[in-house]
């Protein structure tokens, strides 16, 4: 069975609507049709598990026409359903997985709130789809990294360099120590910096510095685009001995995603940029544990999930949750993704990050953190890895800056920001 968990408002009897929604994303409809008989409705039928009453509203979070027309406009319920669908439902078909526990139930009119939350597979069922090709482990030994986060940044500016200009900086930021360097988002095939030039230039600078010092940067070049092109950029990056490859998720889809996968052993750096419109409001959209389900589905290896006392709205408490959901194992062997933290982190944000989570199988990227340090790059970077070596030994950052002077610096410069 595949699960599924919903947070459903709505000023009818629970046990109709979960009722309603099973039959509507299985085999069913408003009302009975020809052909469905008890028995294609006992092999095909979806079954609630659970309705209960979480919570209640005033008045609808979201306008319903047919609860207008109905005078359905007081207060309602907040219920928690769970709902099982057969897998022959679905077979091995993503979008057609994400359709099935989402769908049409977001418009339903006997509700006017529901989010979906969660959604849980089989560890057989999961083996069926993509998995990593890197995964935490070969991301890892690919940077050289086994006894601490992975410390990486992001190209900044953003846009607006050329490709020689990145290259440069690139190569600036290896002797610095950075572990992994990323595109931002928004940098695309720009006339200034189209994709291909850019892997040309920035994969010769990380060839020079690996021949050079043994180690191997990882880089993830923002290749979002239509499918094939993505592919061709893939083989590109791979051509000029690249390892990483990001994706905008949500402006590419799942199955674009593993159209990727299925094409390149890449590591598949998965950028959620876009997710708040579907995860903020409580009562509408995708929950991110249902989110990371379906994209780790697809067959990504590195999971953004934001920053503890970062720049963006998370709560510490769901970027925790996001980060020990890409951590925790769908099957017996290690299909896990490497959680990113981002958004306005530095060193002073690392210790509360790694006491949360618990582990030290995170990447750990700081923009201003690292680019903007007073000391210059080089220091920001020392400034992160000795934020970790006082966790490690358990001494108070302020007291460990005090013989320290990049940590120093950092706390001077960016204690006072957020």
């Amino acid at each position: 069975m595949i699960r599924a968990t919903y947070h459903v408002e709505t000023p009818c009897p629970i046990a109709e609507v979960a009722s309603m929604m099973a039959g509507e994303q299985s085999a069913g409809t408003f009302v009975r049709v020809e052909g469905e008989t008890d028995d294609l409705r006992a092999r095909f039928g979806a079954t609630v598990i659970t309705a209960e009453e979480i919570g209640q509203s005033e008045a609808p979070t979201l306008r319903s026409a047919w609860a207008e027309r109905k005078g359905l406009t007081g207060p309602r319920g907040i219920f928690r359903v769970v709902i099982d669908y057969p897998e022959d439902n679905v077979g091995v078909n993503l979008p057609t997985l994400a359709s099935v526990v989402a769908g049409n139930l977001y418009d339903l009119g006997e509700v006017t709130g529901l989010k979906l939350m969660d959604v849980e597979v089989t560890p057989e069922y999961r083996a069926r789809y993509d998995q990593p090709s890197m995964g935490i482990a070969g991301t890892r030994a690919s940077v050289g990294v086994g006894d601490r986060p992975i410390f990486g940044t992001i190209i900044k500016p953003n846009i607006g360099l050329s490709a020689d200009e990145i290259a440069d900086l690139v190569g600036r930021l290896c002797e610095a120590g950075a572990d992994f360097i990323k595109d931002d988002e928004i940098a695309g095939t720009h006339p200034h910096a189209p994709v291909d030039a850019r892997i040309r230039a920035v994969m010769a600078a990380i060839r020079r510095y690996r021949d050079r010092t043994g180690k191997l940067v990882m880089v993830a070049f923002n290749i979002t685009d239509e499918t094939d092109a993505m592919r061709r950029h893939a083989d590109l990056l791979a051509a000029e001995e690249g390892s990483c490859a990001m994706v905008s998720l949500n402006w590419v889809g799942m199955a674009a995603v593993q159209s990727l996968r299925r094409h390149s052993p890449l590591a598949i750096h998965g950028h959620r940029n876009g997710y708040g419109g579907m995860g903020r409001h409580p009562l509408l959209g995708m929950g991110v544990r249902a989110y990371q389900t379906l994209y780790r589905l697809a067959g990504i290896d590195h999971m953004h999930v934001h920053g503890m006392g970062g720049k963006f709205s998370d709560l510490n408490e769901d970027v925790t949750d996001a980060a020990r959901h890409c951590l925790t194992p769908f099957l017996a062997g290690d299909d896990r993704v490497m959680p990113i933290f981002s958004s306005g982190q530095w060193a002073g944000t690392l210790p509360h990050t790694l006491t949360q989570l618990g582990s030290d199988d995170l990447m750990f990227l700081s923009g201003g953190g690292i680019m903007a340090h007073p000391g210059g790059p080089a220091a920001g970077l020392i400034s992160l890895r000795q934020a970790h070596e006082a966790m490690m030994a358990g001494i108070p950052l302020a007291d460990y800056a005090q013989s320290h002077r990049e940590l120093a610096q950092a706390i001077a410069n960016f204690g006072t920001k957020g």
